[in-house]
């Protein structure tokens, strides 16, 4: 019987694991679909009690660095070394870059949503949570530096600290969190991690650092390898020393009261599971609470949202495990208020609240600096693919969005078909189209622009200013410059960085300038510069505009397919964008000109059929193979007077019939 009791609760928990796999990972929810669902069951066999872990024996923290540092490779190395996959064939299986779970992620090499796991080291229990490192998703940063109290500062032993080092850094200090900084990829042969850490220390120093944490604990590490060490040529085996460096440099929470009245938990997420519906993710800074306990969301001077508390779940390696109650320090997962919101305070309503302790202050996002109109396709080749066609549609899918991304603005506008969307930037906003055209719908996109705002001292009109930093070899140095000067841009700092040859150049550009700025620089330096970028300041609006793109484009002349004929001699006139047998319609764009103005291009014309030999019939020219254009290069491709055509499978640029004439167009 004891035996027949046993597989019964392993089945049981399997099928538990199975249930709260969500298709939308985030805050370590892994797909469940794929090699990574299967990994799932070294969550499952974790044992399911209502214990729970002390405060003291607690740490929780964030890993923050500049795009490409090697976060999630880091993390990588952490997961494998704390026992979460039962053996190496499990872990083979996994594959790299487990955390990036997200296609887009894969696809792109980057981090877009923060997840969360957690980890055993002896008796310690470490909740990590990996983070974007792109200042677009800034908002993902600001939201989870919430739940911890340190942070893993990773640092390329060549490259050092970068734009978005400095960006998230000054995040985790201003709200008072200490640092252990983690000079990574020590295996690098041009590495310099004596240089590293001396810019590290100014960072901090020049970002206002207490003298506490100033004194960081630093750790040598190799993500790739799997091995860190106190010192770059004492390197250990494995990532001993950077688990003990976080159970001794990060502090455990602090806690003021267990006590169940004095329940306080901030909402920093939420996830939806298809079976339990929306559910809050929080840290407890206060109290304890149980699964069925009367709850309310509390914010300050707003009306309490009273429930009662359904599921509760605290994170247990790649997955999450379900428990009965949970105390101060943990970080949580609960199910039973659909209403839940990020900003919102998790609070008891035992006797009707009487004894509930006060809200906490809500979480503090930057707004956002860009902003596209998305709609409905109107285009003559609209409905072909799609499924979701409407404006309700659109609409119902856009607002949804606002409930985990807290950096996003969406608004009506005086269409009711087309919404504003605002964020943090281009990229910000790109990503959010590709999974709203991957789950199958029709876009019309609106060419970015930039947000203004009046400053109310002055009265006058201010930009959004971002700090720049270009890599490049010494040879395109000189386009680089030029071309950041046409953008209105003020150099700030230029010099050769050591090990690798490369030349840095340091602008603030307006972020005007930055539409449609990466495009350009890669094709002036041949694919060679490396460019990062971050949000720096609101300064006094430039008068005039700024230029953009320096050549026009070739428009269809008619509706039809394109045949071999029209694009023989079309592409003469400069660049393709379709190919033969694409349907085109009228001032759809067709390809760049080779000249600053748009030229309309017949790419429909067919041969004409006679008994006449063509005195050109020996001379054979060929279709030249189209440009590619993916959606972030057709965004950054459109001008003010254009619009793109998003389907399931197509990208279509376009003069707006709305303004056609109007900008650098040919009047009807």
């Amino acid at each position: 019987m004891i035996g027949l009791r046993f597989i019964t609760s392993i089945l049981s928990l399997s099928a538990l694991a199975s249930a709260f796999t969500t298709t939308s990972p985030r805050f370590g929810l892994l797909p469940a679909s794929s090699s990574t669902q299967r990994c799932m069951s070294a969550v499952a066999e974790a044992p399911s009690d209502a214990a729970t872990t002390a405060a003291d024996k607690i740490r929780n923290i964030a890993v923050i660095a500049h795009v490409d540092h090697g976060k999630t490779t880091l993390v990588d190395a952490l997961i494998r070394q704390s026992g979460v996959f039962r053996d190496d064939a499990q872990a083979d299986e996994a594959g790299e870059r487990v955390m990036d779970s997200e296609d887009q992620e894969r696809e792109r090499g980057i981090t877009i949503l923060s997840k969360n796991l957690a980890i055993q080291r002896d008796d310690v229990k470490i909740n990590i949570m990996d983070t974007p490192g792109h200042a677009d998703f800034g908002g993902e940063v600001e939201r989870v530096l919430g739940m911890c109290e340190g942070v893993l500062l990773l640092v390329d032993s060549v490259e050092g600290p970068k734009p978005q080092t400095r960006f998230v850094l000054d995040k985790a200090l201003k709200k008072g969190l200490k640092a252990v900084v983690v000079v990574n990829k020590i295996d690098r042969p041009a590495a310099r991690p004596e240089y590293v850490v001396d810019m590290v220390f100014d960072l901090f120093v020049e970002l206002g650092a207490t003298d506490e944490q100033t004194d960081f604990r630093v750790v040598y590490a190799s993500g790739l390898q799997g091995i860190a060490g106190e010192e770059p040529d004492k390197m250990a085996e494995d990532m001993g020393p950077l688990f003990d460096a976080i159970v001794d440099a990060v502090d455990p929470p602090a806690v003021d009261s267990v006590e169940p009245n004095a329940l306080q938990a901030l909402i920093s997420n939420i996830d939806y599971d298809n079976f339990k519906g929306k559910m809050g993710i929080a840290r407890i800074t206060n109290g304890a609470i149980k699964a069925g306990q009367p709850i309310a969301l509390a914010r300050p001077d707003v009306a309490k949202k009273t429930g009662r508390l359904g599921d509760l779940f605290v994170f247990d390696n790649l997955g999450k495990r379900q428990v009965e109650q949970a105390s101060a320090g943990e970080i949580i997962m609960f199910s039973g208020m659909d209403n839940v919101e990020i900003g919102d305070t998790l609070v008891t309503n035992e006797q009707n609240g009487a004894n509930a302790a006060e809200p906490l202050t809500p979480i503090a996002i930057e707004q956002p600096t860009v902003r596209m109109t998305i709609g409905v396709n109107k285009s003559p080749l609209a409905g072909r693919e799609g499924k979701f066609l409407t404006s309700r549609m659109i609409r119902d899918r856009l607002f949804k969005e606002l409930d985990r991304n807290v950096a996003l603005q969406v608004e009506e506008t005086d269409s009711a078909d087309r919404y504003e969307v605002s964020g943090r930037g281009q990229l910000h906003l790109t990503v959010l189209i590709e999974s709203m055209r991957r789950e199958g719908f029709e876009l019309e996109i609106g060419p970015p622009s930039v947000i203004y705002k009046t400053n109310e001292e002055t009265g006058k009109v201010e930009e959004p200013w971002e700090s720049v930093e270009v890599r490049v070899p010494g040879d395109y140095s000189g386009a680089v410059v030029e071309t950041l000067n046409l953008r209105k841009g003020e150099l700030q700092d230029m010099g050769l960085e050591e090990g690798e040859g490369m030349t840095v150049v340091k602008y603030l550009v307006p972020t005007r300038g930055m539409l449609g700025l990466k495009s350009s620089l890669l094709s002036s330096t041949r694919g060679t510069a490396i460019i990062d970028s971050v949000f720096d300041s609101y300064r006094q609006r430039i008068p005039g505009e700024i230029q953009g793109r320096d050549k026009g484009s070739l428009l269809a002349f008619a509706d039809g397919g394109a045949t071999t004929f029209g694009i023989e001699g079309a592409q003469d006139r400069g660049k393709m964008f379709v190919k033969v047998g694409d349907d085109v319609y009228k001032n759809m764009i067709v390809g760049i000109h080779q000249r600053p103005n748009d030229l309309e291009v017949n790419v429909c014309k067919t041969k004409a059929l006679n008994n006449m030999r063509a005195a050109t019939k020996e001379m054979k020219t060929g279709v030249i193979a189209p440009v590619e254009m993916s959606l972030d290069a057709c965004v950054e491709y459109l001008n003010a007077d254009e619009i793109l055509e998003v389907t399931p499978t197509l990208f279509r640029m376009a003069k707006n019939p709305e303004m056609f004439g109007k900008k650098g167009g040919k009047k009807k």
